[in-house]
């Protein structure tokens, strides 16, 4: 019979189905990067770059969450850049996003433009519609990063699968929580773990998961050989912080779904951007395909000077870049170069009490006045 449970049930409960008698319940961590190995090499442990235990689990856990096979990476971006490495040829051709998270733009300028890649961008919200003739890869990020637009991920997977190329999807955002774009027939996703999956602040991480297998294959040669591994120890942190990510991500997609609505009707605010909100451009599609609308809202104030004061002066809010943290967060984004009107602030919700948030928010901006 096939399992009822939710995935966060199978996460939970993932290690202790094989336990045996005397074994820690607790995750333990294999600090060695040597393992012993006498004759030829086989399928067992032989070296830290090729395979730890600790590492394995985690993989496995992750797993659990997207419904499918997970490879871990030190960070998102090492994430993102083993597709990119693992795929991309002279001559091949890539259509990102232009609106989502500046540095796979800049990673792709910087190492794959020079290489002979050529390079496409389009708006999240027109990806649908972006001509794919010739990709060899699509990569999208729903919702985006800063700007939270929102595209349709079955309508661009049936589309990148007509035009012959693969579909990788950021979804750092929602997580699979509240995104499970394999379901919707994307072919691998990405994610920075750093963010809600560890969700303290203390650990860099990041992996790429899909279902059918042999995709994955490429993207574990190029980790092996460029060594781009997570150690032991932040594995084990990412670990411990996706037990309770169901939990505080709840937590922070209600405060984030409390503090959009309380900007929405305050007059200091000029526009705001979630897609949980009715009168969002995005939430039509984002209601159809996300469980939830995840922790980040962006808002625009009138100019750069009141938004910093907004953060200096919110005493619930620290200044800090990322996302998914059990404190919010705040930050203007034109500071990294995004194009965003300069009074744009992205807001990261963290677990607060929901009360206290929103009254500390809406405290702040009747300061501003």
């Amino acid at each position: 019979m096939a399992d009822p449970s939710s995935p966060m049930s199978r996460l939970l409960h993932h290690r202790s189905e094989h336990l045996a008698k005397g074994d820690p319940v607790a995750l333990p961590i294999v600090a060695s990067s040597t393992f012993l190995l006498p004759g030829d090499p086989d399928g067992s442990h032989f070296y830290g770059r090729n395979g730890n235990p600790t590492v394995e689990q985690v993989e496995a856990e992750i797993g659990v969450f997207e419904g499918g096979e997970a490879v871990l990476f030190p960070s998102g971006m090492a994430a993102v850049a083993s597709v990119f490495y693992a795929y991309l040829r002279p001559g091949d051709t890539v259509l990102v996003h232009s609106d989502g998270y500046y540095n796979v733009r800049a990673l792709l300028e910087a190492q794959f433009a020079p290489m002979g890649i050529h390079i496409h961008t389009c708006p999240t919200a027109d990806m649908m519609s972006a001509d794919k003739t010739g990709c060899r890869l699509v990569m999208i990020e729903t919702p985006s990063n800063p700007g939270l637009a929102v595209c349709d991920i079955e309508g661009v997977a049936a589309r990148a699968k007509a035009a012959g190329a693969l579909l990788v999807v950021d979804n750092t955002t929602p997580t699979a929580i509240c995104q499970q774009p394999l379901d919707l027939g994307a072919d691998m996703v990405v994610m920075s773990d750093t963010k809600a999956m560890a969700g303290h602040s203390d650990v860099l991480a990041g992996h790429v998961a899909a279902r059918n297998t042999s995709l994955l294959e490429p993207v574990k040669t190029w980790r092996r050989l460029a060594g781009a591994i997570v150690s032991p120890f932040d594995a084990y942190l990412l670990h411990r912080g996706m037990l309770t990510l169901e939990i505080r991500l709840s937590r922070a997609c209600a405060n984030a779904m409390a503090a959009a609505e309380a900007l929405r009707s305050h007059p200091a605010v000029k526009s705001v951007n979630y897609p949980g909100l009715t009168n969002d451009p995005s939430h039509e599609v984002a209601s159809r395909q996300m469980r939830d609308f995840g922790p980040v809202v962006s808002f625009c104030l009138a100019n750069r000077e009141i938004a910093e004061k907004f953060i200096e002066n919110s005493p619930l809010v620290t200044a800090a870049t990322s996302f998914g943290g059990v404190h919010t967060s705040a930050e203007c984004r034109i500071r990294w170069g995004d194009d965003v009107p300069d009074g744009f602030v992205r807001l990261a919700c963290g677990i607060e009490p929901t009360d206290d948030l929103v009254a500390s928010l809406t405290r702040t901006l009747d300061s501003l006045a």
